[in-house]
């Protein structure tokens, strides 16, 4: 792992031991980042525990082999297709899934991957470097109406219709290539935030297309549906969202998955027990300390939602 690059972990000594119930149990860390959740994850089970860590970074797969532990094993796929790579090496249920949905410390510090705009680099964005369309690649194709559609649902972006109308008529001239290029030409269609002057114009553009790039809340909606499938009767899962895009579809699917009913049109004549079981239950909110969110800044807009796997209408 270059060390140039660091991460610090958000809520990594308390999420953990929240998903971790049985010692002896298989464990999912779906976003391995730099393993920060992992390391902790390792720390509370026994010599029969195992975990298996997902992350479709090549260089969060290669940092990976500093663990060394043979309960430990790292799978190069998103975390979408965890059901199927843990099938393939004959796991098909696990006691936990643990998922810290954002950006890496090392992705953001590191000008080559092109997801800030603090710096100047390439136009990239991937998470998976080996495959995809790169940002300047999307930028250089895209119909106007989609660049805005895009910038104005995945950043909530109010000037998206300006801000993609400009980018069509910068690209006429020459491609979009740099980071540094796409902030500049946000910043003159962009007015400062009065409310919050420090904000760069091009943040909700720049997480929008990186959004888009990756395809996260598609990502984020299948891998919630596959631990439903993989979870066992009482088992937990835990995810950290870091803006509200995000931890909207998590709400809501721990809500769906938690009160069935509610999509039961309410003038069938049903009794209680016709009624669609809950598949999940416990559901919790858990904030990062104050403490934490002063010596990490990135945890001051973290929110991990926790529930448990109900099977058979009942929590074993």
């Amino acid at each position: 792992m270059d060390k140039r690059f660091t991460h610090l972990s958000v809520m990594a000594e308390v999420a953990p031991p929240l998903v971790v119930t049985d010692p002896n149990g298989t464990y999912v860390d779906a976003t391995f980042g730099r393993g920060g959740h992992s390391r902790r994850i390792l720390s509370l089970l026994s010599e029969k525990g195992q975990l298996i860590a997902f992350d479709r970074d090549p260089q969060a797969v290669e940092s990976a082999k500093e663990i060394k532990d043979n309960r430990f094993q790292i799978i190069h796929a998103p975390f979408s297709h965890m059901r199927e790579e843990l099938s393939n090496i004959g796991i098909r249920s696990v006691n936990g899934i643990f998922m810290d949905i954002g950006v890496s410390s090392p992705q953001i510090d590191d000008a080559s991957r092109g997801f800030s705009f603090r710096m100047d680099g390439p136009l990239d964005m991937r998470m998976d470097t080996s495959c995809g369309l790169t940002a300047s690649q999307w930028l250089g194709q895209a119909e106007e109406d989609e660049i805005a559609r895009v910038i104005h649902t995945l950043g909530e972006e109010r000037y998206a219709k300006k801000i993609a109308h400009a980018i069509v008529q910068a690209r006429n001239v020459s491609p979009i290539e740099t980071t540094r290029q796409l902030a500049d030409l946000v910043a003159k269609v962009v007015p400062v935030n009065k409310k919050d002057p420090s904000q760069n114009p091009a943040t909700r553009t720049f997480q929008a297309i990186r959004i888009h790039i990756n395809s996260e809340l598609d990502e984020l909606a299948q891998a919630l549906l596959a631990s439903m499938d993989l979870l066992v009767d009482g088992g937990k899962i835990g995810v950290i969202t870091f803006h509200s895009l995000e931890d909207r579809i998590v709400k809501r699917f721990f809500d769906e998955k938690a009160h069935p009913e509610k999509a039961v049109d309410s003038r069938l004549p049903l009794r209680s027990f016709e009624l669609p079981a809950a598949e999940l239950t416990d559901i919790q909110r858990v904030l990062p300390t104050p403490q934490e969110c002063e010596s990490n800044p990135r945890a001051r807009s973290a929110i991990l939602r926790l529930a448990t796997r109900v099977r058979n209408g009942r929590v074993s």
